[in-house]
């Protein structure tokens, strides 16, 4: 297979400072799971020196196999009961302004880690009253009760990313479904939860179907997005087909702004974390 060659602009700055050491420090001592980390986001540095970093519980075993995505796939082990205390104060000790919380799947558990999640947001707010937090969740199987324990908790945002466009779903995503994603979103969003959705450019979508994309999640009610470039994390993920230039990702910025986006990150190093604190405001 042929690779194709990353251009100039795909370059990242390397921040390091005392808060970004001490984020780093802290996630280490405390053994966490950081979607930083092993999705290999080239941000980490970036966001963990501005007080925000995306946490990743439910363990690091995933039980889907999405094409584009880099955690390990397999037999998960068994939910760690202590961990919706740690996180907590993992983030009280890592001083985080804002923090974002994501998990593997978990199909192997009958209510899919939702009560899980909700024990871990519970926690993470009566531990630090003042940071404000997003959730970036799975799709449970499109199962409202389920959603409805992360609802109840009241983090800030909640997301749940589309991906990719509605063709490349099946070949990309494996188990989740387009339709189901969408649904999940407008759920959320008639409770009153401000939703958010991210999408990966690069893996063969056309244009249209990008545009198609963005009048889908607005019709959901979904008012954020992110747009980033696909970079393949290792050789056992699908390939690039296209490294899509900075000014395209700023006409699809301005695209999705006019058609009633209220907040649009648009850029090749964009991921669905990315300036998240900006978010909240």
């Amino acid at each position: 297979m042929t690779y194709l060659r990353k251009p100039d602009w795909l370059k990242t700055k390397i921040y390091s400072d005392s808060k970004f050491s001490h984020v780093s420090q802290v996630i280490k001592n405390h053994n966490l799971h950081t979607i930083c980390t092993s999705g290999r986001c080239p941000n980490q540095s970036e966001c963990w020196s501005k007080g925000t970093a995306t946490l990743m519980i439910a363990g690091d075993i995933c039980t889907r196999s999405c094409k584009f995505c880099n955690t390990i796939t397999g037999k998960p082990l068994p939910l760690d009961k202590n961990e919706p205390a740690n996180v907590a104060e993992s983030i009280h000790l890592m001083q985080l302004k804002h923090a974002v919380i994501t998990s593997v799947d978990r199909d192997d558990l009958v209510d899919h880690g939702a009560n899980h999640w909700a024990e871990t947001i519970r926690q993470i707010k009566l531990k630090n009253p003042n940071t404000s937090l997003e959730v970036l969740i799975p799709d449970f199987d499109g199962r409202t009760e389920l959603i409805d324990l992360i609802i109840s908790e009241k983090p800030n945002i909640i997301s749940h990313n589309l991906e990719t466009v509605r063709r490349l779903t099946p070949l990309i995503r494996t188990k989740a479904k387009y339709d189901t994603s969408l649904q999940v979103l407008n759920y959320i969003a008639s409770k009153g939860i401000v939703t958010k959705t991210g999408i990966m450019l690069g893996l063969g979508e056309e244009e249209a179907e990008i545009l198609q994309l963005l009048d889908d999640a607005l019709e959901n009610n979904c008012k954020i997005i992110t747009i980033g470039q696909y970079m393949q994390p290792s050789r056992k993920n699908i390939a690039v087909l296209a490294y899509i230039h900075p000014d395209k990702f700023e006409e699809y910025k301005l695209i999705a702004l006019q058609k009633g986006f209220r907040q649009v990150e648009s850029g090749p190093f964009v991921r669905s974390s990315y300036c998240a604190e900006k978010h909240v405001e």
